[in-house]
């Protein structure tokens, strides 16, 4: 986002939000896709205007402080040439009064804890279904209706609901086709004083995205990306990233309509936090529960790979790769883990992963760098690259940020890139910026400490480009 992320992430994807999807046999012309990209959200200006005041309003909500140099830890800033900070999951409990946090555990988990204190197993599918099911989505103990009051006093003394309190919402519009197109970035305070952001996508086609984080802030360096600047403060634990869909639903359905769809491009690497994410995204899916259908819930990664082998034998969910280069070259410069884990690794994994897993397909995210990764011959080394490999590329307009080196390739250049791609026989998704008015779009999420990752060497080759930008 993967940034939205490092993810919307550093750079990542919203498949369901403003793609137009492109059959290697229908090559559209440049006017035919601008109509094919005009969407409608459901929301109008006056009822997301009334929504937001009435989120403000609420009394659960309440001032926090925002990150401050105070905040900044030392980051891993060249994953690729160090070992990475532990990602061993955090227990769903707080330190100060050993309460658990509910929305921590899986289910297993939780039938446990229900059984240790002397009640039956029933009990604690029907404090799931309270929790994520039947547009409940408890946040306190009143609402537990129907629950045996010795169970609800028992868990008002041993447990919390959440990990996050809200903090803000904010509206963006499109930014450039100032048309009826909205997303909402919600800030949530953690318990230590830190922020994240989730971002909200309406479509007009009957779904919602909501992008998650997985860390506030990020180790990996991509160099495009406004959230890997920050380095990595911490990971999320699996409550704090099962709350941010959680919190999605609860307060926004009714304007926005159903959220149908989760993806990890918010803040972080994903696959840097393996543990948590890969128990959050199996709450997220749990039928009994939340009930995402696996493939409406998509995990990306920059490219690491033992993660990502971990990740496709455990998880049932969605894949999507952060390519943005055709040669190790590039891809050591703009994406520093690239350093540990070549391509020609990274792509023979997924070949060899994939090839036993029937109708699964990977997603590539190219987010396109003007000079640096948009040539029609950067084109066709992806058509080669990607040969074997069950997938489908989603190519991204640069969302620029303060302080960015690179600037944005031209629509039209893209749809000539995504031309050769289709042309070369593969699956094409195109999708242009979306909420970089409020900083909400993808690569844009975070807020700078005094402790800034550093800027990678420019090759010799690429300095000419991106002075076009300073």
């Amino acid at each position: 986002m993967v940034g939205l992320s490092t993810t919307m992430r550093r750079l990542g994807i919203i498949t369901v939000t403003n793609s137009a999807v492109v059959s290697p046999t229908l090559i559209s012309s440049t006017a035919a896709f601008s109509r094919n990209l005009t969407l409608r959200s459901p929301l109008g200006n006056h009822h997301l205007t009334n929504s937001i005041r009435l989120l403000k309003s609420r009394s659960l909500l309440s001032s926090f402080s925002c990150f401050s140099s105070s905040s900044s830890s030392s980051a891993a800033y060249l994953p690729a040439l160090d070992e990475f900070p532990s990602t061993k999951a955090s227990v769903a409990v707080r330190d100060d009064n050993k309460k658990v946090i509910l929305k921590g555990m899986s289910y297993a988990s939780l039938q446990e804890w229900v059984e240790s204190h002397g009640f039956r197993p029933g009990q604690a599918m029907m404090l799931w279904k309270r929790l994520y099911k039947d547009n409940i989505w408890a946040e306190n103990p009143d609402q537990l209706q129907g629950l045996n009051k010795d169970f609800k006093r028992m868990i008002s003394e041993h447990a919390e609901f959440g990990a996050l309190s809200f903090k803000d919402v904010r509206p963006a519009s499109d930014g450039t086709r100032k048309v009826n197109k909205w997303m909402l970035q919600i800030l949530f305070t953690l318990d230590d004083g830190l922020v994240i952001e989730t971002v909200v996508i309406p479509c007009d086609r009957g779904r919602t995205t909501v992008c998650v984080s997985s860390q506030v802030g990020c180790a990996m360096n991509c160099q495009f990306c406004y959230t890997g600047r920050m380095g990595l403060k911490r990971n999320l634990t699996a409550a704090e990233i099962v709350e941010q869909a959680v919190y999605a639903r609860r307060l926004l359905s009714h304007e926005v309509g159903s959220i149908t769809n989760v993806v990890f491009m918010g803040m972080g690497e994903p696959f840097h936090n393996i543990d948590n994410v890969i128990k959050a995204a199996n709450i997220l899916v749990d039928e009994n529960g939340l009930h995402f259908s696996p493939r409406k819930v998509t995990v990306s990664t920059s490219g690491l790979v033992p993660q990502l082998k971990r990740f496709l034998r455990e998880c049932n969910c969605a894949l999507a790769v952060s390519l943005n280069a055709t040669t190790d070259e590039v891809r050591n410069w703009i994406m520093p883990i690239n350093r540990k884990y070549k391509l020609s690794l990274l792509l023979e994994t997924l070949r060899e992963e994939l090839s036993s897993r029937h109708k699964y397909k990977v997603l590539f995210e190219y987010v396109m760098l003007a000079g640096v990764n948009d040539s029609m011959e950067d084109a066709k080394r992806l058509v080669e690259l990607v040969q074997g490999i069950p997938c489908k590329i989603n190519l991204i307009q640069f969302n620029p940020h303060s302080g960015s080196q690179f600037i944005q390739t031209d629509e039209d250049k893209m749809i000539k890139f995504r031309n050769v791609l289709a042309e070369g026989g593969c699956t094409v998704l195109m999708r242009f910026s979306r909420g970089n008015d409020q900083m909400a779009a993808c690569g844009q999420l975070g807020m700078l400490g005094a402790i800034q990752a550093p800027v990678m060497r420019v090759p010799d080759q690429f300095r000419t480009a991106l002075k076009a930008s300073v």
